[in-house]
């Protein structure tokens, strides 16, 4: 049994109050603009500690060197918190890349973006004859910029290395057209970023019969 309770933002008694750093006072955390500049215009904030940011280690890492290139570097260069390659290693895998469909609404309006997705059958679940309609694959498209792929998630062995790959391909600025373009690896859990062809407003079956 695990229970997770999250984590405490210590930030309450290092003296923050002191030179007028703002946090928010819900849950200790700090907010920041764009820059991990606080309220106070020379004390920066970076990592699980930032308000609404997200808690993982590689992003703290990409956003610390992010922040010094710009402050001794002459970089100005910023720390992409969208397209963030994460994955939850369940038994079954979650990974995603960008927006959640909901998040993409807000800021895009649902009549604007496009929503690919299908169920899909991992070759190694042939022989152990596991349920072929268990992992699932989604993309969101943003219509009014080319179909740019603003959000990409699965739901299947390994998303974890499939997600890393996109990612990149994310930062690219990748489109439905490039993956409808791209010769998939068959038989692969990833191909099927490549045969997507079913809108989800389109109210169509995605049932799989096989790989």
């Amino acid at each position: 049994v695990l229970l997770a309770i999250g984590r405490d933002a210590c930030t309450r008694n290092i003296g923050l109050q002191t030179i007028g750093v703002k946090i928010n006072e819900k849950n200790g955390k700090i907010p920041v603009n764009d820059e991990e500049q606080t309220n106070v215009p020379y004390v920066y904030a970076i990592g699980d500690i930032l308000d609404g940011k997200l808690e993982l280690t590689p992003v703290a890492i990409q956003a610390g060197r992010l922040l010094a290139q710009r402050l001794y570097g002459g970089s100005s260069r910023k720390c992409d918190y969208i397209n963030v390659p994460t994955t939850v290693f369940t038994p079954l895998e979650y990974g995603s890349c960008g927006f959640p469909e909901e998040r993409a609404i807000d800021e895009y309006g649902k009549q604007n973006l496009e929503v690919y997705h299908s169920l899909f059958w991992p070759l190694e679940w042939t022989v152990p004859g596991r349920d072929n309609n268990t992992c699932y694959a989604k993309i969101i498209c943003n219509k009014q910029d080319n179909n740019r792929v603003i959000g990409l998630h699965v739901l299947g062995p390994n998303a974890g290395e499939v997600t890393q790959g996109f990612a990149a391909a994310i930062k690219c600025g990748l489109t439905k057209e490039l993956l409808d373009e791209t010769i998939g690896i068959h038989p692969t859990c990833a191909e099927v970023f490549t045969t997507m062809d079913i809108t989800k407003s389109s109210g169509q079956d995605i049932t799989q019969k096989g790989c």
